[in-house]
């Protein structure tokens, strides 16, 4: 950077001071001077605590590599006593409820799916945002979820085997969330309202009411008056509309002339910042900025080509009915939108402070907050939150310090934005492993702030890796996802957000479905997130959204709530031993072609997901593991392979020759594998000149030493190298 925009002892890049004086600030009812004035006093005085936070976890890893180097033989409670003695592992709080006030229904009483996408892509993000209904008609139709057994395959334009398999799917459902007082919705022909009351036609001219008449609750009357365009039903607080169309292809040949079941889907989504994004500079953040301001103004559109046609996409407009009283209503027709901020770790050019880069979550949490304003002052004909909220994520916070210091960070940006206090509200992630075994106190330290917890197992298992690097050798990747901590951590998240009052206020989260084009295993799969008793899961996609919006009607999420928190073992739970437990090896040695294995598979996604990070500025994409299979890679899976094969390195499993070797022959894979995209930049065929390549070698060799394992320092160092380049 060779200028920039001095404001005191601030410099703002030209581009990204531009942004905020021109477009972000206007309408916001701060001034310039106030807005730079209160910047400059919140950099200043949050700039050295997060410096001592970083410290104190760079204190507290060398305590615990010391005592694995130094005491090989210690028992288990030996370990945990040492924990206690450095302030690791710290008592449980007395008993502390969150008070979070002023949280939408999305947040506090609809339980049903979560994107989390990356915002510097306008696409991505309207997609998302739009999300909140979804067609179910096409989400079975077009996925593995309805089978190709017995002539369903998809082929041609339509096959009608596979629609009748997609419709008997559907009735299901309906029959599921919302039973007729007799018979099935699956020998409907009618659906009418008589005296306010939806009275359905059966095929043997029979007409039944549903079996809880207040499950209707509203419907779309038709223009031609003949009929009703959609019936809107109501289950676990989450909708369902039964489209009608005679003329439709689907509905002409429906016996009551249906033609589609749109599901309300997405009821929330993450607007990320942080890990499936590569913002790197200010240019960089200034777009991630700007992306979240036309979501917050409702001016974010895309234009695309479709089928040899030119088409701009908006946010969507929310969706009109007439009550079963004949009074008019409406439902939003987009999710609830939280912005994921960067976490304490980074700083970023894009703003100086004393000729320093400032913390980048600093920077991110004033400047987000200022666009969210933008909704909180209905500059925009959408409304996000209706209860005058700023909901933002908080990722990678490493116990309860840290999370208090989010809380007076956001205390402090509240007067320099001009907002109330507690307007910002605080979704904490756990996903570090002094965040998991400290949750309770995570919780307690932002009790007026709090609505959304959850599990992370990528992130979670590579700080598990990094806190224990010297300990000894882990066991192979796919079997940490068996070993007890995990299963642990996943229940302990649950039960301490339902002792801490989440119920009602707030989410409990589980973690991605990583494979996006293998929905008929994510409904086998995810459908124990709602079983453990969350309010919210993520999936990778609008279509995944919808279909995991199944599991919700099969769910009653809140009951079952009420049942854990009031269950006998629920008070007297404590995960905290089994979440200690490090999962290493057991006593059974790994072959020399498992070791091999697991290496090239490590060494193959690394390299998959860092070529197109470095090279092309892809923060998130479906990337082909060693099988060809696409699975949703972020800094989070990052994270855990390169910990992992640093972890075998250190301890004599994998050497550097055997690294390099792997390294090398799967750098071809993942060129052939990409050899379709032409905005690709090959590795091969001079690797030391591939800066991709050369990053993920850096990855794998210095991971030990890198802060907490994240990747991120590396890949900026070398992101920032390959835009050098480009543009050189």
């Amino acid at each position: 950077m060779t200028s920039y925009i001095q404001k005191g002892a601030l410099k703002i890049a030209p581009v990204l001071h531009q942004f905020l004086i021109q477009e972000a600030l206007p309408g916001t009812e701060v001034t310039q001077a106030d807005f730079w004035t209160g910047f400059e006093k919140v950099v200043a005085e949050f700039t050295p605590i997060n410096k001592a936070l970083l410290a104190k976890r760079d204190e507290l890893q060398l305590k615990i590599d010391n005592f694995h180097l130094h005491n090989k033989g210690a028992s288990f409670e030996q370990y945990k006593t040492f924990l206690q003695e450095i302030d690791y592992l710290l008592p449980t709080p007395a008993q502390s409820k969150i008070s979070t006030e002023n949280v939408d229904d999305e947040i506090a009483h609809i339980a049903g799916p979560q994107l989390v996408v990356p915002i510097n892509n306008a696409r991505y993000a309207l997609n998302a945002v739009n999300a909140r209904w979804g067609s179910l008609y096409d989400a079975l139709y077009g996925t593995d979820a309805i089978g190709d057994e017995n002539g369903q395959e998809k082929q041609g334009q339509y096959n009608p085997k596979r629609g009748q398999a997609v419709i008997k799917r559907a009735r299901a459902l309906l029959d599921e969330a919302a039973p007729l007082a007799n018979g099935s919705h699956a020998d409907s022909t009618n659906y009418n309202v008589e005296n306010g009351e939806l009275v359905v036609t059966l095929n043997n001219d029979s007409k039944q009411s549903l079996a809880k008449p207040s499950q209707f609750v509203g419907f779309t009357p038709s223009k031609s008056a003949d009929q009703f365009e959609a019936i809107l039903l109501k289950h676990n607080h989450l909708h369902i509309e039964i489209q009608f169309d005679a003329k439709h292809p689907i509905g002409s040949a429906d016996p009551a002339s249906i033609k589609d079941l749109l599901i309300e889907s997405a009821i929330t989504t993450i607007m990320d910042c942080e890990d499936s994004v590569a913002a790197v500079d200010a240019e960089d953040k200034t777009l991630v900025y700007k992306n979240w301001l036309g979501l917050m103004q409702g001016s974010l559109q895309f234009d695309m080509q479709k089928g040899g046609k030119s088409i701009t996409r908006t946010m969507n407009p929310d969706r009109q009915y007439t009550g079963a009283n004949n009074t008019r209503f409406s439902l939003s027709g987009r999710s609830l939108m939280f912005v994921r901020n960067v976490g304490h770790l980074m700083t970023n050019d894009a703003i100086l402070f004393n000729d320093e880069p400032i913390f980048e979550g600093i920077m991110d949490g004033l400047i987000t907050s200022l666009i969210a304003k933008h909704d909180l002052l209905n500059n925009s004909q959408f409304s996000n939150s209706k209860t005058g909220s700023v909901y933002i994520v908080k990722p990678k916070m490493h116990g309860p310090e840290e999370v208090a210091f989010t809380d007076a960070l956001f205390a402090a940006i509240e007067p320099v934005i001009g907002v109330a206090k507690n307007t910002l509200k605080v979704g904490i992630m756990d996903e570090e492993r002094r965040t998991s075994v400290n949750l309770a106190a995570c919780i307690a330290a932002a009790k007026e702030r709090v609505v959304f917890i959850n599990t992370g197992f990528l992130d979670r298992t590579g700080d598990e890796i990094h806190t224990s690097m010297l300990k000894g050798p882990f066991a192979a990747k796919a079997e940490l996802k068996a070993r007890p901590w995990i299963h642990a951590y996943e229940k302990a998240n649950v039960i301490t957000g339902l002792k801490a009052g989440l119920s009602g206020k707030a989410q409990i989260g589980k973690g991605m479905w990583p494979i996006p084009d293998q929905m008929a295993a994510m409904l086998e799969a995810k459908i124990a997130h709602p079983k453990a008793g969350a309010s919210t899961a993520w999936v990778p996609s609008p279509t995944g959204a919808t279909l995991h919006a199944m599991h919700y009607h099969t769910v009653d999420v809140f009951s079952l709530q009420d049942t854990i928190i009031n269950a006998s073992d629920t008070q007297s739970f404590d995960g905290t031993d089994t979440i200690l437990d490090i999962p290493l090896q057991g006593n059974e040695l790994l072959s020399d072609e498992e070791i091999q294995h697991d290496l090239d598979n490590n060494v193959q996604g690394i390299l998959g997901y860092v070529v197109r990070w470095v090279h092309q500025g892809i923060g998130c994409s479906k990337v082909p593991d060693i099988n060809n299979v696409g699975l949703m890679e972020d800094r989070a899976t990052l994270r855990i392979s390169s910990q992992h094969i640093a972890n075998w390195l250190e301890h004599g499993l994998v050497s550097e020759a055997q690294i390099n070797a792997s390294m090398e022959r799967m750098a071809a894979l993942v060129d052939e594998q990409n050899a379709d995209d032409s905005e690709y930049i090959p590795m091969l065929p001079n690797l030391q000149s591939s800066i991709g390549f050369q990053a993920a070698h850096d990855l794998i060799f210095k991971g030990k030493d890198q802060p907490n394992g994240y990747t991120e320092p590396l890949l900026h160092e070398r992101r920032k190298e390959m835009k050098a380049k480009l543009q050189g």
